[in-house]
């Protein structure tokens, strides 16, 4: 069923929908061209037609502090058969405010700060993790909102060798190579308390809980992926409007709006609540006008028909079909932004 093997039964309260996910929607909605192609500018993603993201599993928060942290994460949602495009993990920034100097009352800048983050390919006896450089940054501590680090050959290996996923390591550091000391990448959910614990409880009625910034906050690891069933078209020609002829209801295309609340998959499906699929009906009598939009091979069935009414005539069916975004939860309650292809009827014909 839309390429999956059951339908999703995801419990929604539990699931917070990512400001990203729900603009790249938008972006995906809003195409002049129909597409299943996720175009992103300076991303690889153009042959991909599938997103998905992934919080990272908690697990780790002993090896982890505020500027460094080990995040893993459980790829098993996606199918073996998409082919990996891109893989990225998005990180937000908090913006720090300039300190002011009580001697000289000036502004003291906050020095800038290197992000790295690599691969953890395995570790030592002693917990150390012995790691692969995937991506870095140096970042303006005076900027806030998210930073996107490209770890596409880290997902790649872990697809290939699931027993060998041990994670990625984030490590914020100042110029001097040196910890900061500054809280810029929001990577932890609780924050350092006097106590000199980072994690103290991750009890479901813990007080952070609460904190409801978190939940948008928080490391999100995004794939891009082909299921191999995309295409691309071409933007279409406005439709031709054609008189009916004499008492016959010609074969055309009508109104069909799918509202999945009434039809009970509003459970799963985020966006949208509904759509205009359409449908075709009509006859398509002999001899066949040509903007009832013919095969030869219906023109050559429906001169049968007309001299054996045995043989049945042509029928009105979809022609043209264009593609739909669907952002949804899957069987793993993960959410999914996918172009699906031939959902709506653009065009009837007799055939």
């Amino acid at each position: 069923m839309l390429g999956m093997k059951k339908r999703p039964r995801p419990k929604r309260e539990n699931v917070v929908i990512p400001d990203f996910l729900l603009e790249l929607y938008k972006i995906q909605t809003g195409m002049d061209v129909d597409t299943t192609s996720i175009n992103l500018s300076g991303k690889h993603t153009q042959d991909a037609n599938t997103v998905r993201t992934f919080p990272s599993l908690s697990g780790e928060e002993k090896r982890s502090e505020i500027n460094r942290a080990h995040l893993k994460f459980d790829l098993k949602s996606i199918p073996e058969t998409e082919v990996l495009k891109a893989a990225e993990i998005r990180l937000f920034r908090k913006q720090l405010r300039h300190r002011r100097s009580v001697k000289s009352n000036s502004t003291i800048k906050h020095p800038k700060q290197q992000v790295t983050v690599s691969d953890i390919l395995k570790y030592q006896s002693d917990g150390t993790p012995i790691s692969r450089v995937l991506d870095t940054k140096l970042l303006n501590c005076g900027n806030g909102g998210w930073e996107t680090f490209d770890i596409f050959p880290a997902i790649d290996r872990w697809r290939l060798e699931p027993r060998k996923n041990f994670g990625i390591l984030i490590e914020v550091t100042s110029t001097d190579g040196s910890l900061a000391k500054d809280e810029h990448l929001r990577l932890l959910k609780r924050r350092k308390r006097d106590s000199g614990s980072v994690w103290e409880t991750q009890h479901p009625y813990d007080e952070d809980i609460a904190d409801t910034t978190w939940l948008q906050e928080q490391p999100l690891l995004v794939t891009y992926t082909d299921d191999g069933r995309g295409r691309q078209r071409s933007k279409r020609a406005p439709r031709r409007k054609h008189r009916k002829k004499g008492k016959h209801e010609l074969c055309r295309r009508l109104p069909l709006y799918v509202d999945f609340n009434e039809v009970k998959w509003n459970d799963w499906i985020v966006a949208p609540h509904g759509y205009n699929a359409y449908f075709c009906e009509g006859k398509c009598p002999f001899p066949l006008a040509d903007h009832l939009n013919s095969t030869n091979h219906a023109i050559v069935q429906n001169l049968v028909n007309s001299v054996n009414p045995a043989v049945r005539p042509a029928c009105c069916v979809p022609t043209d079909l264009s593609s739909i975004s669907m952002l949804y939860l899957d069987e793993f309650e993960k959410l999914v932004l996918k172009n699906y292809q031939d959902m709506v009827v653009e065009g009837c014909g007799c055939r």
